[in-house]
């Protein structure tokens, strides 16, 4: 062998030991005979040799083995998480971490004072081939916006943007292909993880995003909007008027446990709460903002600030409703006195975008509507965006850059194989 030959062995093996292991015989360790070890190769997406060579490898979208039209809305195991820590005033520089257990305090503030936020937006492999993040600035904005209200360190943007995008660019492959309706569900969320007896701030806290594919939250045909019919909370209060309905906190979900299983029991999917005061305005579903469309043609939402969560999926909504020239009106929405006045019914989130509501009930009283029309657009106005089919017109869709530097090429005397 040339003396240019060996360095450029040596070469490659000095800088991509990976790559290298990922092509060694299985047999010699693995105690498999020769003719099993073949089989697993055949098997195990190993490196062609002449990647080796200069040739970047790298998990390409959708390459985890999943039934990509089946997801639901269920967890699913993926290779990573990434998680920041904060103390003594500053963040550090965060680390990727493939165990999903995290070590934390028995004294935690999470487990005795409730600091935990957290949110949710999704990722998409659209028409273009692109990865990309659906207005994920706007839950950065919100959950910022909850850590003020919590007493939480707010999370940078440059710490949000690095835990986000290497998130997703480490669980590349359990991005669902374009055309399968599928997403990955980004999930960032924070809590106080140093040790607190007393009631006051945590001294530590721990920023993390794991991702998630996802298919429908509620079971249905491919693509296609079921309806559901709702039940009018009476027995129980979502968020005091001046309290944190607002914020995405953990805890505002565990008091709305019993109520969902109440109504879930009473043969109703999905239930909506009244103001706490007068139990007589309209505020939001379980886990989704309440969004009407009027016999006049007009779309409607609750303004409550303190007790209604700022919905990201409502704000695009609002936005694009009024694009195509669809009155708008954020207020106060009095149930008994415009019930009847109700065309179209949604609850729209992050998970739905839009959920019809086929009918809602209170006590004796069942009030039922339409076939969602106006709505129905506009949830296909949305998905088209996310899929990279028409136009982003307000900028919602940030790309993932999931190419690293180009690798640097080494000499070889071979040719390519």
């Amino acid at each position: 062998m040339t003396s240019i030959a060996r360095s450029s062995i040596s070469l490659v093996c000095s800088s991509s030991p990976r790559r290298l292991a990922a092509i060694v015989p299985l047999h010699r360790s693995s105690g498999l005979s020769t003719s099993q070890a073949k089989r697993r190769a055949s098997t195990a997406n190993l490196v062609r040799p002449g990647e080796v060579w200069g040739g970047a490898i790298s998990e390409k979208v959708g390459s985890a083995p999943l039934d990509w039209k089946s997801l639901g809305f269920e967890y699913v195991p993926t290779k990573s998480h990434i998680r920041f820590t904060w103390k003594n005033g500053e963040w550090n520089t965060g680390h990727t971490f493939r165990d999903p257990y995290l070590p934390v305090h028995m004294l935690a503030n999470v487990f005795h004072y409730g600091q935990a936020l957290f949110e949710g937006f999704k990722g998409f492999h659209t028409k273009q081939g692109d990865v990309c993040l659906f207005a994920d600035r706007l839950s950065w904005a919100r959950m910022n916006h909850g850590c003020r209200r919590f007493r939480i360190p707010e999370v940078p943007v440059q710490v949000w943007d690095r835990a986000v995008h290497d998130a997703v660019k480490d669980n590349v492959a359990y991005v669902p292909p374009h055309g399968t309706n599928g997403a990955l569900y980004v999930r960032p969320f924070i809590f106080g993880s140093g040790p607190r007896l007393g009631l006051g701030p945590s001294p530590e806290y721990t920023f993390v995003v794991f991702v998630n594919p996802v298919g429908s939250y509620y079971k249905n045909e491919e693509g296609a909007m079921q309806a559901l019919d709702g039940l009018v909370n009476d027995s129980y209060d979502r968020a005091a008027p001046l309290g944190c309905g607002d914020c995405k906190a953990a805890g505002n979900y565990a008091a709305d446990l019993e109520s969902m299983y109440t109504s879930k029991r009473k043969g109703y999917p999905i239930s909506l709460y009244l103001d706490a005061v007068e139990r007589r305005y309209i505020e939001e579903f379980n886990t989704s903002n309440f969004v009407a469309i009027t016999k006049d043609g007009k779309y409607i939402t609750p303004d409550a600030p303190r007790s209604v969560l700022n919905s990201n999926t409502n704000k695009v909504l609002l936005q694009l409703a009024d694009d195509m020239s669809i009155p708008v009106e954020r207020r106060r929405i009095d149930f008994e006195a415009e019930v009847d006045t109700f065309a179209e019914v949604g609850a729209v989130g992050t998970a739905v975008v839009v959920t019809p509501i086929r009918s809602l009930t209170r006590g004796d009283r069942t009030w039922h509507f339409q076939e969602p029309q106006v709505l129905r657009q506009l949830r296909n106005r949305v998905r088209a965006i996310q899929n990279g089919e028409v136009k982003d017109p307000h900028g919602w869709m940030r790309r993932v850059q999931l190419e690293d530097a180009p690798p640097q090429s080494f000499l070889s005397v071979y040719p390519g194989l």
